[in-house]
């Protein structure tokens, strides 16, 4: 089977909070060329934006706002090609019936896609502390203080401890073993907007990146062919 996957979008309501970053009419071009390419294309989490209101508490609200504002990319969403596995910018979508993770087995390939920020300490047991964050960046965002809002995006990476190396990476370390618990080849993430391909031994990480600020990156699988591929460009 080949499957596409790209996650981390963060379609928001427009404006300045807003860190798609992408002309909408581009990226549905992109998404034609997955279509076209593709048998299965895997949303796999922060899709959409709904931690940047204006003010906080209103999730179910921000993903109506963001899917007005981009409406040809969430009526394209809704075609049968495509899975959507939530993560936890857009955990609102949970309320609709979106998992949190996804088992594919294709050509005796077994994949398990999970968004990642199950790993994430600060979100997994002070979540307020981290959509507070989340919020405080967009008002960064709207007052204008690009360079303050590089740095809080570094930061944020840093305290991830997350990067390229699989011998250092605890990101990397935690979504295999996660694998392993599931009986699973791959493991396939999101969350830390680091495109990766890392084999672990016997099990394969993979990590689709970041498709926001104007980015493109995504994996290409292709189970019959035992191919995995990490792609920044279309």
């Amino acid at each position: 089977m080949k499957i596409a996957v790209v996650s981390d979008l963060h379609l928001g309501a427009g404006g300045r909070a807003d860190a798609f970053g992408h002309d909408d009419g581009d990226f549905l071009r992109f998404l034609s060329f997955l279509e076209g390419s593709f048998e299965r294309i895997v949303l796999l989490g922060d899709i959409w934006e709904t931690l940047t209101g204006r003010l906080p508490g209103s999730p179910l609200g921000e993903l109506a706002a963001a899917r007005s504002a981009h409406a040809a990319i969430a009526r394209r969403f809704d075609k049968s090609i495509y899975q959507y596995v939530h993560g936890n910018h857009d955990i609102a979508a949970a309320a609709l019936g979106v998992p949190a993770e996804l088992s594919v087995t294709a050509d005796g390939v077994r994949l398990l896609f999970t968004h990642g920020h199950q790993n994430d300490l600060v979100v997994s047991h002070a979540r307020w502390l981290s959509e507070l964050g989340v919020w405080v960046g967009a008002w960064v965002r709207r007052f204008g203080f690009a360079a303050a809002y590089r740095l809080l995006r570094r930061l944020d990476s840093a305290r991830g401890g997350a990067s390229l190396d699989p011998r250092t990476c605890s990101f990397q370390r935690w979504a295999v073993n996660e694998a392993r618990l599931r009986q699973a080849d791959v493991v396939v993430t999101g969350h830390t907007h680091i495109a990766t391909r890392a084999e672990h031994g016997e099990r394969l990480f993979l990590n689709s990146g970041s498709c926001s600020h104007g980015e493109i990156s995504f994996l290409a699988i292709d189970t019959r062919a035992g191919k995995y591929s990490v792609h920044r460009g279309w």
